[in-house]
């Protein structure tokens, strides 16, 4: 039988393109087709078009749009042209993948010399929710989907979990989840004004989002209705500006932070009077983690996306296992290490571009969409006036 073609245009070479790529290949009883590859540099756009088989490349998305049969766009950009580009994309009448956050302030508005991240972070809240609720108006209205490129709300452990809790008949009593790296891999995360934000906004919003996923799970299951988000409270700070770690002669985490942190901690509480605790670090050695716990009033749960120990290897020297990929963000193969079999399936890459092609295809609603990225990013803004004005925060309805 014939399988269903979906054309995909993506947007940006770099890592998480990388990543895209490799699950659409993976996609079955459906065919996407990667039809452009769209680069500001032309080189970047033909290297990745040879890498993954593209039809076509481009330097902006105005001529992919313009030039070919595109049924999706796939945004692997920075997180100041999300918007824009969402915009630009609906115009056109195409469906949107956007990767997490959903968007951020960026300062777009400010004076080219402005100090972003001088901004009240109260500003900030209203400018970033602004800026998703234009997303998700721009997809309503031109009756495209946003897909929000959320992999925590797919990966096999957490879709686990969420199954058990189903089962268990239970109530999600708290939470606890975070990731944590030894530093970012983009340039843009250095900075507000093209990251929006620091390691709150860029690993943070994963646990987030799983739990504010779960949770409204649970609440349609028992309630008929989603469980939301009521309040936060939360810590931020930039722990390389110690003085000792300053004057130590070589440092293995990450360094270079201009004006966003690179550690962050929240406590949310839902309108059941549930909690969830949320921790994100640039400055953890031993390759990245990504854990979530769900305590239950019957049951307890640990998800691992990470470290999974489905393979286990040892190496007296770096050079032992040559150019072989062990996982993310690993500083030496040295010594103990948890290669990863599989890193995009254990961390639910695969399963979300599977749903987002399903989803184009059979024109159905994705399991994370753009209310969820728009919750998402509410929820690590309303953290950070918590951390700048030292108070807990109250949030507004949510959509989720």
């Amino acid at each position: 039988m014939a399988r269903t073609a979906v054309n995909v245009a993506i947007v940006g070479t770099g890592f998480i393109a990388e990543t895209r790529a490799r699950a659409y290949a993976g996609v079955t009883g459906y065919e996407p087709r990667l039809v452009a590859a769209v680069s500001r540099t032309r080189d970047s756009a033909e290297a990745f078009a040879r890498r993954h088989g593209a039809q076509a490349v481009f330097t902006s998305l105005e001529q992919a749009l313009e030039s070919t049969s595109i049924d999706v766009v796939d945004l692997c950009v920075p997180n100041y042209l999300h918007r824009p580009m969402t915009e630009t994309a609906a115009a056109f009448g195409k469906h949107v993948i956007c990767s997490k956050p959903l968007t951020a302030f960026d300062g777009a508005a400010l004076p080219a010399d402005a100090e972003v991240s001088r901004v009240p972070r109260k500003q900030m809240l209203e400018a970033a929710t602004q800026n998703a609720s234009a997303m998700v108006e721009a997809t309503g209205r031109a009756g495209v989907q946003l897909m929000y490129a959320e992999n925590w709300v797919y990966a096999p452990s957490i879709a686990k979990a969420d199954r058990l809790a189903a089962a268990s008949g239970g109530t999600i009593l708290e939470m606890r989840g975070g990731e944590c790296h030894s530093g970012s891999h983009s340039p843009y995360s250095k900075e507000w004004r093209t990251a929006g934000g620091g390691a709150l906004l860029r690993l943070g919003v994963h646990p987030i989002a799983a739990m504010l996923h779960l949770k409204r799970q649970e609440g349609m299951r028992r309630f008929g209705r989603p469980i939301r988000p009521r309040a936060v409270v939360a810590e931020v700070g930039d722990l390389t500006r110690a003085p000792g770690f300053e004057q130590e002669p070589r440092h293995w985490i990450g360094t270079g932070w201009v004006d966003v942190e690179n550690w962050g901690s929240a406590v949310l509480t839902f309108d059941d009077g549930t909690r969830g605790i949320v921790w994100a670090s640039d400055a953890v050695l031993g390759g990245m983690e990504s854990t979530l716990q769900v305590l239950m009033s019957n049951a307890h749960i640990k998800c691992n996306l990470s470290h999974t120990r489905l393979v286990e290897a040892y190496a007296p020297d770096a050079s032992v296992f040559g150019d072989e990929y062990l996982i993310e963000k690993l500083e030496t193969s040295a010594g103990w290490s948890p290669p990863a079999p599989d890193e995009d399936w254990a961390q639910g890459h695969r399963q979300m571009i599977q749903d987002f092609v399903a989803s184009v295809a059979d024109g159905r609603a994705p399991r994370s969409d753009g209310n969820l990225g728009m919750d998402a990013i509410r929820l690590v803004y309303a953290a950070y006036v918590s951390a700048e004005e030292g108070r807990r925060v109250e949030l507004a309805g949510s959509t989720s």
